[in-house]
């Protein structure tokens, strides 16, 4: 007796496996963090532009305090200390720009963003 092969059941399941490797895929791979001269252009460029750029850079703050967070949770010596002081969303801007205004001559072009902001947040909220 000769076996038969299930070819639906077989492409099923090659199927889920190349599914499975692709969302693999995706989730192992990093993303790539905006530059000040993306950033720069996109707020020129785009009709909505500013707007983008601001919940961008929320984004960025509250990542760059969890990180901390989580770094010192797990051992690290803290470097941002908010001591009661206020850390609202509406202050990532300001951080932004007066941390480039600072130090002008230090940030280039191609530098993230989040360098720029985790470094406005270590110097405003010193421990």
């Amino acid at each position: 007796m000769r076996p038969t092969l299930h070819t639906p059941h077989i492409l099923s399941t090659l199927r889920d496996a190349a599914a499975l490797f692709a969302l693999c895929a995706a989730v192992t791979s990093t993303a790539q963090a905006m530059t000040i001269r993306e950033m720069r252009a996109l707020e020129k460029t785009e009709k909505l532009g500013s707007t983008y750029t601001d919940y961008y850079l929320v984004g960025v703050m509250e990542g760059a305090v969890e990180a901390h967070n989580q770094a010192v949770r797990q051992g690290a010596s803290p470097s941002i200390c908010l001591n009661g002081r206020k850390l609202e969303p509406h202050m990532a801007k300001g951080l932004y720009t007066t941390e480039l205004k600072r130090n002008a001559d230090v940030y280039e072009a191609d530098f993230p963003v989040q360098l720029v902001l985790t470094n406005a947040l270590t110097t405003v909220y010193a421990c």
